[in-house]
């Protein structure tokens, strides 16, 4: 294995579920360097981590959580899916739960909040929102979306008089749209197929064991201990039930779950178990 490979950060936090007598075996046995620190993933992630790569909208939403002035200004530059995130950072808007003060913006990040058509001063949130008539007037309206009010008011004006479809999808792939809200924009197994496919995640947990790929998902949660470390934590509980059954203290098995880990195209919970049948 490559040193600093995505491979090796996949199956270092894999390793990290398992107690470490056991996960030194596993390394020596794989020829893995030492466990990467937290703070050393910060600063490999800020000079090298390509985000715009892969970086499911909701996974943004847990490292905005932070409400961490420095990783905002990292984060800012792939955020341009998500104008209304962009808005919220540059305008210091909290992300964490229960959250209320204002987050101090860095200053490259001044001047920088995107534009919106004049008229939407006039129209007003709920207005600019029901004259949406294409995707980018969509995204655009929605971006006009910012705090918890604005959301409480969007989805009673909603539930008062269903929104255009443009507008109501392009709230539906915020990541900080509100579970309550969203669910009022639909429910169907297509509707919740095509937000999987924008990013929208329900939980850890199912980032963790159904996305894929497994080492994109594996590198992601391994920065995730320092970037978002309480949702991490949650995708850690998903998982350790998985490695522990089918992986274990068996060297074997690690070695051929890093043998698979780079070409693997299913997710985290077929690998673990592919590599486990096979050992």
């Amino acid at each position: 294995m490559r040193d600093n490979s995505r491979s090796e950060q996949a199956v270092g936090f894999l390793l990290g579920l398992i107690d470490e007598e056991s996960a030194g075996r596993v390394r020596a046995r794989v020829g893995l360097p030492a466990a990467e620190a937290p703070e050393a993933s910060v600063r490999r992630l800020q000079r090298t981590w390509h985000w715009g790569h892969f970086l499911p909208a909701s996974v943004a939403l847990w490292i905005l959580e932070n409400d961490s002035p420095a990783l905002n200004s990292v984060l800012f530059r792939h955020l341009e899916p998500q104008p209304g995130l962009r808005r919220a950072v540059v305008r210091g808007l909290p992300f964490g739960p229960g959250r209320t003060d204002p987050v101090r913006v860095d200053t490259v990040l001044l001047n920088q909040e995107p534009e919106v058509p004049p008229s939407y001063g006039q129209l007003g949130l709920v207005g600019c929102l029901r004259a949406v008539t294409t995707m980018n007037e969509g995204r655009a309206a929605s971006s006009m979306v910012l705090t918890r009010a604005d959301w409480a008011t969007v989805g009673e004006a909603d539930r008062e008089r269903p929104l255009p479809g443009y507008a109501r999808w392009s709230l539906s792939i915020r990541p900080d749209c509100p579970p309550e809200v969203r669910a009022g924009f639909g429910s169907h197994a297509k509707f919740t197929h095509r937000l999987r496919q924008a990013g929208i995640l329900e939980s850890p947990a199912e980032f963790a064991l159904s996305y894929d790929p497994a080492v994109q998902v594996l590198e992601t949660l391994g920065m995730g201990r320092a970037l978002f470390h309480q949702r991490a934590r949650e995708a850690e509980e998903a998982l350790r039930p998985l490695v522990e059954e089918h992986l274990g203290e068996r060297e074997e098995a690690w070695a051929v779950l890093a043998q698979l880990m780079e070409t693997f195209h299913g997710s985290t919970r077929e690998l673990v178990m592919t590599a486990g049948a096979i050992a």
